[in-house]
């Protein structure tokens, strides 16, 4: 462990720590006035002694227009001359979403992600290969900054250029592999399409996409590690909220510095553990941009029991999907690693495939396109999707290479036809 002290403490020692945390947030709140103090004082909150940590299921939410409405610095709770960094979300969804950092802010995220690598078996003198995308996405510069930390050797790598990336994997011998999974298959096939091998690599921590069990075994079919996920969002920091260890039994959230809850998408109630409902976090530790109840549309469940190494934190599992991921064909609700774990675990395809939403017709259609290992599988994924799923779709097996392999950012894994011609060749 990077911090025993904070990741082994008991439950109750840091329920008391959140608590006083909180407080703390709560006041600055408050005296930083805009929306979110403003709440809490519509909500009859004139301080924190006024709320405990039962409490938080009745204080109101944060929401990402919040962080539109008030672009790009309106809901500071420091002096502007306080911020020591921007960073923000890609803009996949629309337009980037900023959050600023303070130095403290920048050290707290350097920690987190440090313990990240530390749940990935990291340790002083680690070669870190990372190949998230740097600039304002958090990726990158989040897992820098913890391996600086935790005292390892980073390879500043970023996305793409392929080919030089499998060299400096075989050349400097890294032991940790960082960067989403769709980029980590597509290292494991350059490595087999070069002849080279990287005997060295032990571990990879894989984000910034929803991804399933069936897609873990891929990654560890063509790269000799073990696969772990990591779990962030910029406007909560970045990488380092949680993080799997070694165990690959659900990811670990730091929550001596981030508040977690699951409920209800549609009620936001809370959801008891064990039963999927959207993230929300509170950040009582963060300067800049602190926020109270954020709802990341992020679907997951928590999990309190213990773990076999020795971490005492809340784990919650890998996210589901998204609210706003949801696909709904013909009255069938169904997020994109459903569809994944289906494909995947079938045996029958590569690791490669994009769903495509037809839009064109009166009725929504969903389009499978992938490729088969062998042989024409389409009626038994057909069948196995709706066994699984109860979803109809239709499945079409493309040439090995047609399917779009990630090289930089994050995987597209649903495109929308609205009109004109196919998305991807030989579709129909």
């Amino acid at each position: 462990m990077f911090d025993p002290k904070a990741e082994a403490m008991p439950p109750d020692e840091r329920a008391a720590l959140q608590r006083h945390r909180l407080w703390g947030l709560v006041d600055r709140l408050l005296a930083a006035g805009g929306v979110q103090g403003r709440r809490l004082k519509e909500a009859g909150v004139a301080g924190g002694s006024d709320v405990t940590l039962a409490d938080l299921r009745n204080l109101p939410f944060t929401i990402k227009q919040d962080l539109w409405d008030n672009y790009p610095f309106g809901m500071l709770a420091v002096h502007r001359d306080q911020v020591a960094a921007v960073h923000g979300s890609s803009g996949t969804r629309g337009r980037p979403t900023l959050v600023a950092y303070t130095k403290a802010d920048l050290d707290l995220w350097a920690a987190m992600c440090a313990r990240s690598l530390a749940c990935a078996g990291a340790s002083p003198g680690s070669i870190v290969h990372n190949a998230y995308g740097y600039g304002l996405f958090t990726g990158g510069i989040g897992i820098h900054q913890g391996a600086v930390a935790l005292g390892a050797t980073v390879v500043p790598m970023s996305g793409g250029m392929t080919d030089r990336q499998v060299r400096m994997l075989t050349d400097l011998q890294a032991d940790i592999l960082t960067c989403t999974p769709a980029y980590a298959l597509r290292l494991g096939e350059a490595l087999a399409e070069a002849g080279a091998e990287a005997p060295a690599l032990k571990a990879g921590l894989f984000g910034a996409e929803p991804w399933s069990e069936e897609l873990r075994t891929a990654i560890e079919d063509v790269l000799p590690i073990k696969a772990m996920d990591i779990y962030g969002l910029s406007e909560v920091i970045g990488p380092g909220v949680a993080t799997e260890c070694l165990e690959q039994n659900g990811l670990h959230v730091n929550e001596d510095h981030f508040i977690v809850e699951a409920v209800d998408p549609e009620t936001g109630e809370p959801v008891e553990d064990g039963t999927p409902g959207e993230l929300v976090f509170t950040t009582p530790t963060k300067q800049a941009l602190p926020l109270l109840r954020y709802r990341t549309g992020d679907i997951a469940s928590l999990d309190r029991d213990e773990c076999n190494c020795g971490r005492t934190l809340v784990r919650m599992s890998k996210v589901l999907g998204r609210t706003d991921d949801m696909i709904v064909v013909r009255g069938v609700n169904v997020y994109p690693s459903e569809v994944e774990r289906v494909l995947l675990g079938s045996g029958l395809v590569r690791p490669h495939y994009q769903l495509v939403v037809d839009r064109r017709g009166p009725a929504v259609r969903l389009v499978v396109a992938c490729e088969a290992l062998s042989g024409d599988p389409r009626a038994e994924l057909v069948h196995g999707l709706h066994e699984s799923l109860g979803l109809t779709a239709e499945v079409f097996v493309l040439p090995e290479g047609t399917v779009p392999r990630v090289e930089v950012g994050k995987a597209v894994r649903v495109v929308s036809w609205e009109d004109g011609g196919p998305p991807l060749p030989g579709l129909a």
